[in-house]
């Protein structure tokens, strides 16, 4: 009762204030809090969350027709990183994992846990980029692969005979999926910091061009360190 007066007057329609900012051609941002693998519908269940998380959600969350929605930005590091217990076939248990760890401080900011760290999941990046219909991504922490010799990224997964590029559904025999690599040259010159793609070393540049290839989206951004700054731009994702 002490609270709600001051709460009060800022408690309204979430739908209609949407609409009343869209039909006034104002920019609204919608920003997911949850990796889009813990859908709970298209994610790797059971290890999920308990609600969907991806792009699509922003409509049917905040009460906007689908068509509200305009460019669909995803967010995804240069290597792939997991929190807690589910599939993750291009983890790394070596001393490049615990590189990737230290360097990118893969812990959680709550509970102080490190995440799981390994190769980029190419698979699961791909699929995705089309659940959501990312249209674009912002391709983080670059400046962790700095000195790695040799890079791996996994195009497919197989099983047995079989090889998918897909994520499978749950099943008992998950874990038995293994990644199939492919090798790209890494790089011995230092990329944080970088600002412009002529700061970056050839073979950085490479990578960046070969993910694009694997997950069918572009790099519309592409970050080199830790501060604001430290940020490759091709293109504002709020200029249309």
């Amino acid at each position: 009762m002490e609270v709600a007066p001051k709460v009060a007057p800022y408690v309204k329609p979430a739908w209609r204030v949407l609409d009343g900012v869209v039909k006034a051609g104002k920019r609204v941002l919608f920003e997911g809090a949850q990796a889009a693998m813990l859908d709970v519908d298209h994610g790797t269940y059971p290890y999920v969350t308990s609600s969907n998380t991806m792009a699509g959600q922003a409509a049917a969350g905040a009460g906007v027709g689908p068509s509200a929605s305009g460019y669909v930005l995803g967010i995804v590091k240069a290597y792939t990183t997991r929190v807690g217990e589910g599939p993750f076939p291009t983890e790394l248990h070596d001393a490049i994992g615990r590189k990737l760890g230290e360097r990118g401080d893969e812990f959680g900011t709550v509970t102080g846990r490190p995440r799981r760290c390994g190769w980029f999941d190419a698979v699961l990046v791909r699929q995705s980029v089309t659940v959501s219909g990312i249209e674009g991504v912002v391709l983080t922490k670059l400046d962790v692969l700095d000195g790695i010799e040799t890079l791996r990224s996994a195009p497919a997964i197989g099983w047995a005979t079989r090889c998918w590029t897909i994520c499978r559904p749950a099943c008992a025999n998950r874990p038995r999926f293994t990644p199939i690599y492919e090798e790209i040259a890494g790089w011995t010159q230092s990329t944080k910091g970088a600002r412009s793609w002529r700061d970056l070393p050839a073979n950085a540049v490479i990578y960046v061009r070969r993910i694009e290839e694997l997950i069918g989206a572009p790099a519309v951004q592409v970050t080199t360190g830790p501060d604001r700054d430290d940020t490759i731009v091709m293109r504002d994702p709020f200029q249309g």
